[in-house]
């Protein structure tokens, strides 16, 4: 396809598990632009697409609070054990006897960000409102918030019981929640990532929660989407949701939107909205 059409190729549409890369950009010699169909884009080459003057963009804000909503529930989920609970009303067991007590409550948590963009943010609100203590995790600390801040991953691990993750997929990030941040993290606690698959070592995380190093995870993505370790699909201290963090009806309209309004604006004024 590309072979045929790539010579007349201004623009691309990108969606989710379809990378761009340099070979790709190789093919579509006047590519001007990337619009990509969400806030990540580590399924873009960007360093190839600077290097031809290729403009990417996401779409940012949109999906902001659809995301953090997400997190929440998730983490609700995987604290209480409400999915086993469900499975067990539905199985028929409660007429003999009420299903067990969970071992977490969010009343004794305490949640430490991996990220406090935009949607970390977001996520942060929320726990505020429920009255749990949040500290964070980022390259540089922030002034407008007043949560606390550890430069080092390990040593917020040890302070708290509860990671959640929401930044990229980099080179930076992958593999940063390893088998050292697991074991500070401790028997008692919980992984939640709604970021990127890749942030967590994935073999080092079954380990920790087959020999309950930890105490659970829930999970909406994975390192080889659609595609999930078998390993996980068999433990049943995990909650594993299938890449659904902005998948509302209204989320993805209102991305569709944003990724054509820079496509749009790009032909029509040569002015992205939302470049990364």
């Amino acid at each position: 396809l590309l072979a045929r059409i790539g010579n007349g190729i201004r623009g691309a549409a990108r969606g989710t598990h379809i990378g761009v890369d340099r070979a790709m950009m190789e093919q579509l010699p006047k590519l001007e632009i990337v619009a990509n169909f969400g806030v990540g884009y580590d399924g873009i080459d960007t360093k190839a697409a600077a290097e031809r003057g290729i403009i990417v963009t996401n779409t940012p804000d949109v999906l902001t609070e659809e995301v953090a909503d997400t997190a929440l529930g998730l983490l609700l989920m995987t604290v209480r054990d409400l999915p086993a609970g469900e499975r067990y009303l539905r199985a028929g067991k409660w007429p003999s006897g009420d299903f067990p007590l969970s071992k977490g409550s969010m009343r004794d948590r305490k949640v430490g960000m991996i990220g406090l963009g935009r949607i970390g943010l977001a996520i942060a609100r929320r726990l505020d409102a429920m009255g749990v203590p949040v500290s964070y995790h980022t390259r540089n600390p922030r002034k407008d918030v007043p949560y606390n801040y550890y430069p080092d991953l390990a040593a917020m691990a040890e302070a708290v019981d509860t990671l959640i993750i929401i930044v990229p997929g980099t080179a930076e990030t992958k593999g940063m929640v390893n088998a050292k941040i697991l074991k500070a993290l401790g028997p008692t606690g919980i992984v939640i990532n709604v970021g990127r698959g890749v942030v967590i070592d994935e073999p080092a995380l079954v380990e920790a929660l087959k020999s309950h190093t930890i105490q659970a995870a829930g999970l909406d993505v994975f390192p080889h989407e659609p595609q999930v370790s078998p390993e996980l699909l068999a433990l049943d201290n995990t909650v594993l949701l299938p890449h659904l963090g902005s998948g509302s009806v209204f989320t993805r309209n209102a991305m569709g939107q944003w990724m054509i309004d820079n496509l749009v604006s790009w032909f029509r004024d040569g002015k992205p909205l939302t470049p990364v």
